[in-house]
């Protein structure tokens, strides 16, 4: 079946790329770079080495996606939206060994023109608001917004707010899915 890559695109050999995957206009991926199926990879977009995408991840307009950074199945990244991997830059000082690790779960969004520093975990289904500076870790179903990013609520997987009530329940309006609130961790019921 295969991949589809426009003719400006740049795919280095030892790339890795899922079926049904479609890479649009000057988008770069660099050797040793996994990308999963159904993956969209939006115009100027560049995947450095030991970058990891799973399935169905749409990585919108303009995003660099550095190595160190795994973004697991489901994971949205909105426009110019930026990922760090060295938490104390330098041009002059080459900290290449001192990478540091993000991990996107499954299902998360990250809106347009959002920061991510290196070093934090974005739980599943987290939503990261546009243009929001993320600087801590990010809990499962969180709403962040602002700069630095604050939580504001909780969201649904299908990225509907969620609005719990004095038992720790919630539905989601638009799949009526049921969410439960417990110690500050949000989990869904099955």
């Amino acid at each position: 079946m295969g991949f589809f890559a426009h003719s400006t695109a740049g795919i280095d050999e030892g790339c890795q790329v899922g079926d049904e995957t479609k890479i649009w206009h000057f988008t770069h991926l660099m050797p040793g770079c996994i990308i999963g199926r159904q993956c969209t990879i939006g115009q100027n977009v560049m995947i450095a080495s030991g970058v990891k995408l799973g399935n169905q991840v749409k990585v919108q307009n303009n995003v660099s996606i550095y190595e160190g950074v795994t973004c697991e199945d489901d994971v949205f990244l909105g426009p110019s939206m930026v990922f760090t991997n060295v938490i104390n830059p330098r041009s002059q000082v080459s900290r290449k060994h001192e990478f540091m690790t993000t991990l996107v779960k499954k299902g998360a969004t990250i809106g347009a023109n959002a920061t991510i520093v290196c070093g934090n975990e974005i739980g599943e289904y987290a939503f990261i608001g546009a243009g929001a500076v993320v600087t801590k870790p990010v809990p499962a179903y969180a709403l962040v917004v602002g700069n630095p990013a604050k939580q504001t609520g909780w969201m649904s997987e299908n990225g509907i707010p969620l609005q719990f009530d004095n038992f720790g329940k919630a539905v989601c309006p638009e799949s009526k899915q049921e969410y439960f609130l417990e110690n500050n961790i949000v989990s869904r019921v099955k």
